[in-house]
């Protein structure tokens, strides 16, 4: 099954990275090492204005795969999804994240590293690994880069979903579309904003731009994935809810662990 495919528009100008893996495109490691090996193919590409990055179906993405949460597979799942969010923040033209359906997990640390979210206004954003009893170790460096750390510790904290209308009043989305409307208003930006820019400007602007965030990947990221990983996943609660989770039950939880 395809995971993730790569076209060109607007003459070569715009990159268009499909998470072609309906209805949940979840980001497991086919389809990560799918996603990054094509922003790798746009590096040479010298004629690129933007990059937009869409999923395939009725949904953006579920987010990654629970079962390759589990403890003898979470290390290799969070240093492939970090390789990714390093190879998506370092991309050679301004990357768009276009949103519809649900955005969950993984996948919404996925358009985290993007530079702009376009969204239709009932589209869903949320990070429910607090659900799990776990937290996304990509989110919690990422979502204040992006947003006031109020409404970022609210998202992490709770696991509550926003939709495309709410994530545009914390600032999290640049515009919103109607729905079914995500297409029209993401053709209307491009050809506004971007297809009549100088590409030199736009390539330049954008790695100017990101610095915080590819900071915030480089060295936070890399001291929370070891907290989730020394710390955390010491905890039997971390197991016990990515459990529940795969077999359909409420989770039961314990006492944390002295320490």
């Amino acid at each position: 099954m395809t995971k993730a495919k790569l076209e060109f528009t607007h003459g070569g100008q715009v990159a268009r990275i499909v998470l072609a893996s309906p209805k949940a495109n979840i980001l497991d490691w086919v389809m990560m090492s799918d996603l990054k090996a094509a922003f790798e193919e746009l590096v040479p590409r010298r004629d690129l204005k933007a990059v937009v990055l869409i999923g395939d179906g009725p949904n953006f993405s579920y987010g990654a795969s629970v079962q390759e949460h589990l403890p003898d597979q979470i290390a290799n799942t969070l240093e492939k999804l970090h390789n990714l969010l390093l190879t998506v923040a370092r991309a050679p033209a301004p990357t768009i994240a276009a949103v519809h359906g649900q955005c969950l997990g993984g996948g919404f640390e996925l358009v985290l590293a993007c530079d702009l979210v376009i969204a239709e206004e009932n589209a869903q954003f949320g990070c429910p690994e607090i659900k799990l009893g776990v937290f996304p170790p990509a989110a919690s460096a990422l979502l204040p880069e992006k947003i006031q750390r109020g409404w970022a510790s609210s998202m992490v904290l709770t696991g509550a979903s926003w939709s495309g209308a709410t994530a545009a009043q914390c600032g999290l989305v640049s515009r919103t579309t109607a729905i079914a409307g995500l297409d029209e208003g993401l053709a209307r930006w491009l050809e506004s904003d971007f297809l009549p820019r100088s590409t030199a400007a736009l390539r330049h602007t954008a790695h100017a731009i990101r610095r915080p965030l590819v900071r915030a990947l480089e060295e936070d990221l890399t001291v929370l994935e070891r907290m989730y990983l020394d710390e955390l996943m010491a905890e039997p609660d971390a197991i016990e809810g990515i459990q529940a989770f795969l077999e359909k039950r409420q989770p039961q939880w314990g006492s944390p662990r002295l320490t």
